[in-house]
């Protein structure tokens, strides 16, 4: 699976179990270690824990072996590592504070900074 496939799965992974603000940060050119950062929100521990879960499961179902996972324990911050796309599922304030999105600073196409 390339990496494009892997990224809808990941995002089509997170939209069933109610991931919120998913945004998709296309890093190629920007990082040697992954193509596409995916971030999303949780409501919850629980909800994060179970996103990630569900990110998992569907990718070993698509014969995809995650390299890693990290963060399941405290449930505020959960990384899923497959390599070419590294998913980040934040609670919001985890994620304002760490602001991956503007970090990255990636151009929105159209905009005056592309």
């Amino acid at each position: 699976m390339d990496a494009e496939q892997l990224k809808k799965l990941v995002v089509d992974s997170l939209e069933d179990v109610k991931g919120r603000d998913i945004v998709v940060l296309d890093v190629r050119g920007m990082s040697g270690v992954t193509d596409f950062m995916v971030v999303c929100s949780g409501t919850s521990n629980r909800h994060v824990k179970s996103l990630a879960n569900n990110v998992w499961v569907d990718a070993k179902k698509s014969d995809v072996v995650p390299l890693g996972m990290e963060g399941e324990d405290a449930g505020d911050w959960v990384l899923v590592d497959f390599g070419d796309v590294v998913v980040h599922i934040m609670l919001p304030e985890a994620r304002l504070f760490y602001d991956l999105e503007r970090l990255w600073q990636v151009p929105v196409p159209g905009s005056d900074e592309s």
